[in-house]
């Protein structure tokens, strides 16, 4: 693992180069305007099914499965969590971390896009503490080389559809995964990503699809650039950070937070715990102006954004600390120029039941330009 100066360079040079092309001309002059989300009609993790739906398959796959996460004693990790970790019989000691994801475009750059997918892709393992992976089978693989992660297989096929995604895999040694089912009452929730991303994707994608939109919800085009750009930093930039430090500042439980939206995965992440517990969610961190558009829609509430169901798209890590322990967490990521925020709290489920709810006396909003613009080169 390299040392902490050899990985803040790697992840700011990473991120500069990202913004580079984000604000660059990617657009091939001799055959026109190319936009990469005119191939699709969903948009990336929001093509998910709903967690209602995808319950009642799981029913059939599974004589003894129930709602939410399935944590062996032995540390294993089925249907519900964000990897499947399985231990190995020719090496006890030894488990295997894997994780498939594929999506549709997002945003209109190929490049951009290909580093999101192996972002998104390879979140699921950072979420469980996993900080080394060892092989990606990718549709598009140039990004992996921003990973330090190598290509060894894959398919190749013509699809009338334009899907991006891949398998991430690893072993590691048992005792190298952080806990995922240790929450306890008292316990608070830290983000480590603004929210925001479809709300910035989708008002970007107005401006040259239905430009009369901006007009009729009196959305400003240059703060709709300003989040756009912020959301395709965060999306490409992975949780490697978060996640090298969940073990060090001792988390009790993690997830990343995607397609079902912050809400979604909490709840998930909530019927994983030994303890029925209550994830209560207060305070939404949001990309600079994603605010502004959800409540410019009729239901004042777009993507559901409030409800806290708003798809995200290689979103942030939700991570269960002791509250002695999480302000430190918080002040390490600051020497990345990550900015993570304090979402919620554990309580003692008086029922038995494990979920997450919005705090019933509300959710404050606070904008968060938690990835900004590097604008120098870092240096080593």
């Amino acid at each position: 693992m390299e040392n902490i100066k050899d990985l803040k360079f790697r992840e700011l040079s990473y991120r500069y180069e990202v913004q580079k092309r984000v604000n660059g001309d990617y657009q091939d002059l001799e055959s026109g305007p190319f936009f990469f989300t005119d191939y699709t009609g969903l948009k990336g993790c929001g093509c998910k099914i709903s967690r209602e739906k995808l319950n009642e398959f799981l029913k059939t796959t599974q004589y003894d499965w129930k709602e939410g996460a399935q944590v062996g004693s032995d540390g294993s990790v089925g249907i519900g969590l964000d990897s499947a970790i399985v231990p190995l019989k020719c090496a006890p000691n030894l488990r295997m971390v894997q994780s498939t994801d594929f999506f549709y475009p997002i945003v209109d750059d190929p490049f951009v896009m290909g580093l999101i997918t192996v972002s998104n892709v390879l979140s699921d393992l950072y979420a469980t503490g996993v900080c080394e992976i060892d092989n990606m089978l990718m549709l598009l693989g140039a990004g992996a080389k921003f990973a330090g992660v190598e290509v060894r297989g894959g398919q190749t096929v013509e699809c009338p559809w334009m899907m991006l995604g891949g398998v991430g895999t690893t072993v590691v040694p048992a005792d190298a995964l952080s806990t995922l089912n240790g929450a306890e009452p008292g316990d608070v929730l830290v983000l480590t990503k603004p929210l925001g991303v479809r709300a910035a994707v989708n008002a970007h994608q107005w401006l040259h699809k239905s430009p009369e939109r901006l007009k009729y919800q009196s959305l400003n085009e240059s703060s709709i650039r300003d989040a756009y750009n912020q959301a395709c930093i965060q999306m490409a930039s992975h949780n490697l950070v978060a996640a090298k430090f969940l073990k060090e500042f001792n988390a009790h439980a993690s997830t990343d937070v995607t397609g079902f939206g912050i809400i979604g995965h909490a709840d998930n992440l909530a019927k994983a715990q030994n303890t029925p517990v209550h994830f209560i969610i207060d305070t939404f961190p949001m990309i600079p102006y994603t605010d502004i558009i959800c409540k410019s829609f009729p239901n004042a509430n777009g993507f559901n954004m409030f409800d806290g169901l708003a798809a995200e798209t290689s979103g942030g890590l939700l991570i269960a600390f002791n509250p002695k322990d999480a302000p430190e967490y918080i002040e390490k990521l600051k020497e990345f120029d990550i900015t993570a925020h304090i979402v919620g709290h554990v309580e003692k489920s008086p029922n038995n039941e494990s979920d997450a709810l919005l705090n019933p006396k509300g959710v404050k909003t606070i904008m968060d330009n938690g990835f900004p613009f590097l604008h120098q080169r870092p240096e080593l």
